[in-house]
């Protein structure tokens, strides 16, 4: 799906408010979140990588909820295959 944000999939089943931005930048994938109950989320927190996910869920784990992984969120698969999506549509453009 796209919006004028960018491309995104929905990271919560069932819940259609979150979204989860996609794109590819020097080749890395990355992710950024965006919930309307939470805009501070989307002002504070840029585009992350994979790395900075997997650093950010580890230091959530350790300082919040062990029991939580905020990780799941972020499909890196999902994420690939929409932006290869879009790369497609693009030259379909052209």
């Amino acid at each position: 799906m796209r919006t004028p944000s960018g491309v995104f999939y929905y990271p919560v089943p069932g819940n259609k408010r979150i979204r989860m931005y996609v794109r590819e930048r020097d080749g890395v994938v990355e992710f950024r979140l965006y919930n309307p109950d939470y805009p501070e989320i989307w002002e504070r927190h840029g585009w992350l990588d994979m790395d900075l996910v997997q650093r950010g869920a580890q230091l959530f784990r350790k300082e919040r909820s062990k029991d939580v992984d905020p990780t799941r969120l972020y499909d890196l698969t999902v994420a690939k295959a929409l932006l290869e999506e879009e790369r497609r549509r693009a030259a379909g453009r052209s």
